[in-house]
């Protein structure tokens, strides 16, 4: 059923047997207030702006009024925390539904922030503004990048305080998600012993992402195979922008292959594989060089949760398995290895290129240069300003690529033009983060963050209202460090 705002829901989920979710609805909060609106995302997804940029929208937005055809729940899940496993949920998340655009394509309308779950564990359920905004800008930044992400519709102000180590101002954010189906909701399944729960969620996932594994000879580990090489696209795609998750729990890895919860998250300035800017992540787990690793462990965790479906032998089963993921580690390196090449205006390959790249990413990290401004003045070919250019290491290499362009058949100028499509001018830079939460939250002026949005859209532009977002800060005091928000 569609209506004036055009809203248009099918929700599958609750199909599904009832320990995977708790109905209920929102709590109500006093003063909602429409702080940022994505007008394009909504439009994308059928949804009449107008409409929606409104008080009324504001109410949807909060939980306080329930659109028509939306059934709220909250789902279950469990997840690998730092290593230890944990039974889970939406704590201070609540699904709307699933909206079915005009295309007919499905997608989850969330509420991150909305009050107590079930599954709250004695947190109050709700979310602070800047953690919220936060999540909208590094989202929309990470789809102007072409990374597959959740996206964020809208930031709603709830009139009421949050309480952390200070009071702060409340906020929901409204994301939208492929689904919300994660690692750690297999893990849930398994955990609660039954198999026919398992295979319900199994043939869930199969029928909302991977159609084709119906009709494959063992649909449960195409299932398997098809997450593991969606993850390994993902998490090169994230190496390859210097994008650091930060709290790669197994219930922070979708089945989708969409980057989700933006919590401790940061793109890193100075190349160093052992970044690390969450406040939690004392031990490292999560540096920037961890992620291809971790992301293989926890991908291993799904797989151990479809054991039971993989064959009714243990043994085969668990070979099935290992099989499966002993991909994972080659289809990351070749997604990173050409993605590299791409940075690089390499369009064949030869066995050198990897000593190439592996070089130039050395001479970065001994000269401390900064990730992204590095393959950014490579591209536009200006070498000023930058100490490692000023090297003799540098000039040895710098010949080294030039006669590697020059062994292929391209021109310099589709080089050039392959570098402008994936070497990113500007990304969501710490301190420009910082300078539009505290703008927005300490003194209620959005339009900081607002222009920093609109030049995220088009990252690959290279256009002049660009350039200031490219500069870097000043060298910081101390290192800069995310909180999760929660």
């Amino acid at each position: 059923m569609t209506n004036h705002s055009g809203w248009n829901f099918q929700n599958s989920y609750i199909e599904l047997q009832k320990t995977f979710y708790a109905k209920l609805n929102p709590t109500p909060v006093r003063e909602p207030k429409l702080v940022v609106f994505n007008e394009q995302l909504a439009e994308s997804l059928g949804l009449n702006p107008s409409d929606l940029h409104t008080p009324d929208g504001a109410e949807i937005f909060v939980g306080n009024k329930i659109p028509e055809g939306a059934e709220p729940i909250a789902q279950a899940y469990a997840g690998h925390q730092f290593g230890n496993l944990t039974m889970l949920g939406d704590g201070r998340a609540i699904l709307l539904g699933e909206q079915v655009t005009p295309e007919g394509k499905r997608f989850d309308i969330q509420l991150k922030g909305p009050g107590r779950t079930p599954y709250s564990r004695g947190g109050d359920g709700r979310a602070s503004l800047g953690p919220m905004l936060r999540e909208y800008i590094i989202s929309e930044g990470m789809h102007g990048l072409g990374i597959p992400t959740t996206r964020s519709l809208a930031v709603t102000t709830t009139g009421e305080p949050t309480f952390r180590e200070t009071e702060l101002p409340g906020a929901v954010l409204t994301r939208i998600g492929s689904s919300h189906l994660r690692v750690g909701t297999f893990q849930y399944a398994a955990g609660i012993d039954s198999k026919e729960g398992l295979k319900e969620l199994a043939d869930y996932a199969i029928q909302r992402h991977y159609p084709d594994a119906e009709n494959a000879e063992n649909p449960y580990l195409s299932l398997l195979q098809q997450v593991i090489e969606r993850q390994a696209e993902l998490i090169a795609k994230w190496q390859l922008a210097g994008f650091i998750h930060g709290v790669m729990n197994t219930d922070n890895m979708t089945i989708s292959g969409e980057t989700i919860d933006y919590g401790p998250c940061a793109f890193m300035d100075t190349f160093d594989p052992a970044t690390v800017f969450s406040s939690i992540d004392i031990q490292g787990r999560y540096a920037y060089g961890n992620q291809p690793s971790m992301g293989g462990w926890n991908l291993a965790r799904l797989a151990e949760s479809l054991l039971p479906l993989l064959d009714e032998d243990e043994e085969k089963s668990l070979q099935l398995a290992q099989d499966a993921i002993s991909e994972f580690p080659k289809q990351y390196y070749a997604n990173w290895l050409a993605g590299m090449r791409a940075k690089l205006g390499i369009f064949n390959e030869e066995i050198e290129d990897k000593a190439l790249i592996e070089n130039l990413l050395g001479m970065m990290h001994k000269h401390k240069a900064d990730y992204t401004n590095t393959f950014r003045a490579l591209t536009l070919g200006k070498f000023e300003g930058i100490e490692l250019f000023e090297t003799e290491d540098f000039a040895e290499w710098k010949i080294q690529w030039e006669e590697r362009l020059e062994r292929q058949d391209q021109s310099k100028e589709d080089s050039e033009e392959l570098m402008r499509k994936t070497n990113p001018s500007i990304i969501p830079r710490n301190h420009r983060v910082e300078e539009a939460l505290k703008a927005a939250v300490e003194k209620g002026d959005y339009t900081v963050m607002e222009k920093l949005v609109a030049v995220l859209k088009n990252p690959y532009a290279y256009s002049a209202d660009q350039e200031e977002y490219a500069r870097l800060p000043e060298p910081p005091e101390r290192p800069y460090r995310t909180y999760c928000g929660t």
